[in-house]
């Protein structure tokens, strides 16, 4: 067994081990989890959580690169979550700490984390929440969160950051994903990358024709910034981090940010909570109760709605 508290003292001195210890707990569910949150809870709510994503092949390990070393000039500590697909096998991350992300291995400004979605959809590992908040209570500014990458799926971002960069590029059809995936209905931020490539001004000037076809905004709304960058050279991220940080301030003088901050506790409360039914449900798989429901279902004896609701009443009197 972890001592949780000397690990968290730890973590806030920025000792990487601890932290990623920290974090291994999450990511295996372990027994001591609760302690763990419950520990880290008083220490959280400071960082600033920016997600990126994209189709594969826009540059997101190297925008997300480029992006740690312009907050590092700025002097802040920056914290990466890089979500990558589960190996078959072993179930860990596949491209392990990011091979393009090897010039900040030594800074200790910087804590760089792979994690592997374990079959969970949405771009995002179901870990990711607490792994957050273990990097906003280590102290770290700003937290980027990297997605998978997987297309059409990757909107689930956009509960889990203050601010979602969508990153498309030109020559691979962004335009008609980015329609598609409803990303235009995420994006915070919407990035240009391998700009130097031909047809990224025409990759531009669609992005923000869709946009206005968009939902409506209002004088006051937040109208989603187009910037061009090449992410290899640094090119045009020192724009991106203007831009959001203007969308932070924007966020803060209108209220949005704790709205978007109370809606992602409220849904990692209803999560918590679903998946705890789930495994009382997961308990009852050998059951006779539930073994009798079916046989009804079978016999045309209940409906399944039916089935669910003794189920249910089944497992709020246990």
């Amino acid at each position: 067994m972890q001592d949780v508290s000397s690990l968290v003292a730890q973590a806030r001195e920025g000792r990487p081990r601890a932290v990623a210890r920290l974090i291994s707990l999450v990511e295996g569910a372990s027994p001591q989890l609760r302690e763990v949150m419950a520990a880290l809870a008083p220490l959280t709510g400071n960082a600033y959580v920016v997600g990126l994503t994209g189709s594969p092949g826009v540059g997101k390990s190297t925008s997300t690169s480029a992006l740690v070393t312009a907050y590092r000039k700025q002097g802040k500590r920056v914290g990466v979550l890089a979500v990558d697909p589960s190996s078959p096998f072993s179930g860990g991350a596949l491209l392990g700490d990011r091979v393009r992300m090897s010039d900040h291995a030594s800074d200790p400004g910087v804590y760089i984390r792979s994690m592997a979605t374990r079959g969970h959809l949405g771009g995002l590992a179901w870990s990711a929440p607490q792994a957050i908040r273990v990097l906003d209570a280590a102290g770290c500014d700003v937290i980027l969160v990297e997605t998978v990458g997987v297309g059409q799926s990757e909107v689930e971002i956009a509960s889990q950051a203050d601010t979602s960069v969508v990153l498309l590029a030109p020559g691979m059809g962004d335009g008609i994903q980015a329609a598609k995936a409803g990303i235009l209905e995420i994006g915070d931020v919407y990035v240009v990358n391998k700009a130097d490539r031909d047809g990224a001004d025409a990759t531009a000037r669609e992005l923000n024709h869709m946009l206005g076809f968009g939902e409506a905004r209002g004088p006051g709304d937040w109208r989603p910034p187009i910037v061009k960058t090449v992410a290899a050279r640094a090119e045009g991220i020192d724009e991106v981090v203007e831009a959001l940080e203007k969308h932070r301030a924007w966020m803060e003088e209108h209220g949005v940010l704790a709205e978007r901050r109370l809606a992602r506790a409220s849904r990692e409360v209803e999560t918590i909570a679903v998946t705890a039914l789930r495994e009382r449900i997961g308990d009852l798989h050998g059951d006779r109760h539930l073994g009798a429901l079916a046989e009804r279902i079978v016999a045309g004896e209940l409906d399944p709605y039916q089935a669910a609701d003794e189920l249910v009443a089944g497992l709020t009197e246990s």
